[in-house]
């Protein structure tokens, strides 16, 4: 059967050593009742519950999955009872906002029980998280009134939400979709159309579903430009929070997917609804990428949590499994054979995966003080500088984390031979719910796309510049430790190579419209690893001086020195690829395809 222990100690070795979080916690007005022992008291829960309530329904939550039955979803056994639990336990209000019933913690808490939850049990995951993105996207634009009635609930879980895009013919051109919105007297709005892929649209584990939905009006101007987004429940909500009727929305069917069997995955049938508008007319994208990109650094933790879990069980499997015996001539003789972990090709393929796990873990918490500085910094120029560098890692965050998570958790099963096939061992379900992780909230080609387009070439690399920068000042810190050198001295090579790849981009851009695309995969992910590179000279600088006090850092030490002689040298590879421009890709007509 599989297992799971949260890492905590990891988990505050980032916080605490690399990044001393509690430092800019004491920082911010709005953060002073945020300490250590608060958020160590918080970790510690969270890894409780996630251990021994939501990890032992991750199994059987996948084998029986959920059913449509009379136009109601049932969720599997146990999710409901435990969804209540997580709500009561103020785990779906943790970061939100306190003016409606949260907690107020900051994002460099959340990455740390989001990482913990995903790992467990990644379809439950999924609805309390929509509820909070739903909830994120009204309180910066829906009317306070909209905020006031629907906020505290959905963060006390008694109601949850979805995000409503796609539609049977429209995916990630959002441009054409055809739900239509038709103004009323009263203000509210009639939304009319089909949405597709709509996690958490229908289930039984909230009193009522708060849907945004994205629709166009009549005189909508053509394209993204024309996008309103809508409120629209499940049931209509009285003046006095009470529910009233229910709303013409309707689940259409559930999907039979690879994985995450246990979310609930709609087919959500609009049929004249009542809805309410959230922000503007026609300016409903600028609201929904709040919401967007908030679930996008969520998906790169769930390939962190999968990730995770799934090396916990490699690991375990290997120092227990026999076979064969060491090429240095037999380890454990009183044995018919040595553990699988005598073999350098299977730690190979456990240390790849850890590597990836640590790199991932600082690579977040990074991310999440971004995020928190942008959100909490009294100098306006430091919350614009945080918010671009949150631009520009948000699609390296989701792609290259879900990437690297998929492929760490493949080489998880690989260790496990022919039993990481069969069911009983666990890990085809990590191989097979993590894989979506790839593709929803827009799919890894689409974040590259993002990143090369709109985050270097539109802005003539300045996003980019700043980065090296901020790295290059970290290479300076670093010089006086000769120690060190295995860290700094790749990183500052990786550094260079992506310099090198952006100057490529931005030349190849102004001549071939087609380069762009062509590159953005293998520039997103040589970027990725120069980041994984950054994050493991600070993790290696804070373990540098305790590496004689304690294991757990000289092993970091050497962890990361894996990282830069065995996994950073891909950098060369990308760079080359992005040299090579689009030519050989285009050059071969349709018909060949």
């Amino acid at each position: 059967m599989p297992v799971y222990k949260a890492p905590l100690r990891d988990m505050k070795f980032v916080a605490f050593e690399v990044f001393d979080v509690e430092k800019n916690w004491s920082a911010s007005p709005d953060l002073q009742d945020v300490s250590r022992d608060l958020v160590e008291a918080i970790l510690d829960e969270s890894a409780k519950f996630a251990e021994q309530v939501l990890f032992p329904l991750n199994r059987s939550g996948d084998e029986e999955g959920c059913r449509v039955e009379n136009g109601q979803v049932f969720t599997p056994a146990g999710f409901k009872e435990a969804f209540t639990q997580y709500a009561q336990g103020g785990w779906i209000g943790l970061g939100a906002d306190p003016a409606y019933g949260g907690q107020g913690m900051p994002k460099t808490v959340t990455v740390m029980s989001d990482e913990i939850l995903f790992a467990v049990n990644p379809s439950f995951a999924l609805y309390p998280l929509l509820g909070i993105g739903a909830a994120l996207a009204m309180s910066q634009h829906a009317t306070p009134e909209l905020c006031h009635r629907y906020l505290p609930k959905i963060y006390a879980g008694t109601w949850s939400g979805t995000m409503c895009l796609t539609e049977p013919h429209a995916g990630t051109d959002l441009g054409i979709i055809k739900t239509r919105a038709v103004a009323q007297a009263d203000g509210s709005y009639e939304i009319t159309g089909t949405k597709i892929f709509i996690t958490g649209g229908e289930h039984d584990l909230a009193e009522n579903i708060i849907h945004l939905v994205l629709a166009k009006l009549p005189d909508a101007p053509s394209g993204s430009k024309g996008i309103s987004l809508f409120l629209v429940p499940k049931f209509l909500v009285n003046e006095d929070g009470s529910l009233g009727a229910r709303n013409a929305v309707q689940v259409g069917s559930i999907e039979h997917k690879m994985g995450i069997k246990a979310s609930a995955t709609c087919v959500m049938n609009f049929d004249a609804a009542r809805g309410w508008l959230v922000g503007e007319v026609n300016e409903g994208l600028a609201a929904m990428f709040v919401m967007m990109n908030y679930e996008r650094l969520s998906m790169g933790i769930q390939g962190l949590g999968a990730s995770e879990v799934a090396y916990q069980n490699a690991a375990a499997y290997a120092r227990d499994r026999l076979q064969g015996r060491s090429a240095r001539g037999a380890q454990e003789r009183e044995k018919m054979a040595d553990p699988l972990l005598v073999h350098a090709d299977v730690r190979r393929m456990l240390l790849s995966v850890r590597a990836h796990n640590e790199a991932a873990r600082c690579f977040t918490m990074y991310v999440a003080q971004a995020l928190d500085q942008a959100k909490y910094a009294s100098d306006p120029a430091e919350r614009k500088a945080a918010a671009d560098r949150v631009a520009l890692f948000t699609p390296i965050a989701k792609a290259f984390l879900t990437d690297r998570g998929f492929t760490a958790c493949v080489d998880a099963q690989q260790v496990f031979g022919g039993h990481g096939y069969i069911r009983e061992w666990g890990m085809e379900q990590y191989v097979r719910d993590v894989r979506i992780a790839q593709i929803y909230e827009g799919t890894n080609g689409v974040q590259a796309q993002d990143l090369a387009g709109r985050k270097v070439v539109r802005n003539q690399g300045a996003f980019v510049h700043g980065y090296v920068e901020e790295v290059r000042v970290l290479l300076n810190s670093m010089k006086n430790e000769p120690g060190l050198d295995a860290f700094t001295l790749p990183l500052a090579r990786a550094l260079e190579r992506l310099q090198e790849a952006t100057t490529l981009l931005l030349q190849q851009a102004a001549t071939d419209a087609d380069a762009t695309n062509a590159a953005a995969v293998d520039y997103l992910h040589l970027f990725g690893l120069t980041t994984y590179a950054h994050m493991w000279a600070l993790m290696a600088k804070a373990a540098w001086p305790h590496q004689q006090e304690e294991a757990f850092y000289a092993d970091k030490l050497r962890l990361g020195a894996y990282f830069m002689e065995r996994l950073l040298p891909e950098v060369d590879q990308r760079l080359a690829a992005v040299r090579a421009g689009a030519a050989a890709i285009m050059s071969f007509p349709a018909s060949y395809f």
